[in-house]
């Protein structure tokens, strides 16, 4: 299974469109572009495998694997990159601003709905990230 996040960077943030079989799914908001540098920056375009994640603060999520010089990046739950987000990418139903959402524990139970029996299957996800 293939995601693509279609991104388009902002001063503030950067705004995005995770799609499946080239259909909508929902929007996503990051940190902007800052050459990737830890806690500040949104990561660098690429394909990425995904992983189910649970943690006491988010629940079940998604990780990301295998980022360049960085560790533990998330899809979790954010409706502001600049005040929620230290690098991970936050699903949201619509757009509000640069970086800026809002809905996203709602989409992001749609996307593990989707993405969960995948990989409960031993099957690959890859999150290809990509800009307009």
């Amino acid at each position: 299974m293939e995601l693509l996040l279609i991104r388009t960077y902002h001063p503030n943030g950067t705004n995005g469109e995770i799609r499946y079989n080239n259909e909508h799914l929902c929007y996503s908001i990051e940190l902007p572009w800052k050459n990737n540098l830890p806690g500040i920056s949104c990561i660098p375009e690429g394909n990425y495998i995904l992983q189910k994640r649970c943690s006491e603060h988010f629940g079940w999520h998604l990780q990301i694997m295998d980022v360049p010089n960085r560790e533990l990046i998330l899809i979790h739950p954010a409706n502001n990159a600049m005040e929620e987000l230290k690098g991970c990418i936050a699903p949201v139903t619509i757009l509000t601003g640069e970086g800026c959402g809002d809905s996203s524990r709602a989409v992001l139970t749609k996307l593990k709905m989707l993405i969960y029996p995948v990989l409960n299957k031993g099957e690959t996800v890859i999150l290809s990230i990509r800009s307009v």
